[in-house]
């Protein structure tokens, strides 16, 4: 069995009894940092074997751990923190277990998009999560196929090129497109910037940015309609003026 864990994306109480118990009882947790992990272990007493799991390794020992578990070894998989898979490794070993037989189960939990788009009062009925952006290849043809996107989007950016993204976008949807930047969610200093592309840029070049960073895009479905909306009332106005 390959169990996917959500770990807390700050704030160590929010994991749930479910994965704590799963933690406890698999015979190796693979850690995208063994350090990050240790200290999520640490806190609730859990000592289990680590093994590093990332990006770098991944294709690597991919075969050794499905043999592992073919042969019947439990384990949990944990990411530095959130859901893995949601833009973190995961889907490598997910897969090649479905291939194989090997029994997944992802359990619920913590991931920082969600409540980065709840809090940002945008539409949340249909969105689009887009991750991280490419960073050179492919970047600018991206941003133009996005430009037209009709529902919300989010993001996930690097402290280090927050404002540069948001340059970007306001070059590519436009300067008043409403959007919303989270930092640091469920942490002490939590900050959640809300306004047009133009306004959250300039408070984020006017201050230093550290932590993880979530985005909120309007979709350009969102300002047809309020184009719309404006239009009727100017429509609207308009006949009330003959009529006097």
């Amino acid at each position: 069995m390959l169990y996917i864990v959500p770990s807390p994306i700050g704030n160590l109480q929010d994991i749930t009894l479910r994965a704590l118990e799963v933690l406890k009882s698999v015979d190796l947790i693979l850690a995208e940092d063994t350090r990050n992990s240790s200290r999520l272990l640490n806190h609730y007493q859990i000592i289990k074997p680590l093994s590093p799991y990332h990006q770098h390794n991944e294709h690597k020992i991919l075969h050794h751990l499905v043999d592992q578990l073919l042969q019947g070894k439990s384990m949990a998989l944990l990411t530095d923190a959130g859901t893995p898979g949601v833009s973190d490794p995961a889907f490598l070993l997910v897969r090649e277990c479905i291939k194989t037989g090997v029994k997944v189960e992802c359990l619920p939990g913590a991931t920082a998009f969600v409540p980065a788009l709840v809090n940002s009062g945008l539409p949340m009925q249909r969105f689009s999560f887009e991750g991280f952006l490419p960073l050179k290849k492919g970047r600018q043809t991206l941003l133009k196929q996005l430009a037209a996107e009709a529902r919300t989007m989010v993001f996930y950016e690097s402290p280090m090129r927050l404002v540069k993204t948001l340059e970007d976008f306001i070059l590519y949807f436009g300067e008043e497109r409403a959007c919303s930047v989270s930092r640091e969610l469920t942490k002490l200093y939590e900050e959640n910037q809300r306004g047009s592309l133009r306004e959250v840029c300039e408070h984020f070049r006017l201050k230093g940015v550290k932590g993880e960073i979530v985005i909120v895009v309007e979709g350009a479905g969102d300002v047809r309609k309020k184009g719309h909306v404006i239009e009727e009332m100017e429509d609207e106005g308009g006949e009330d003026d003959r009529q006097e």
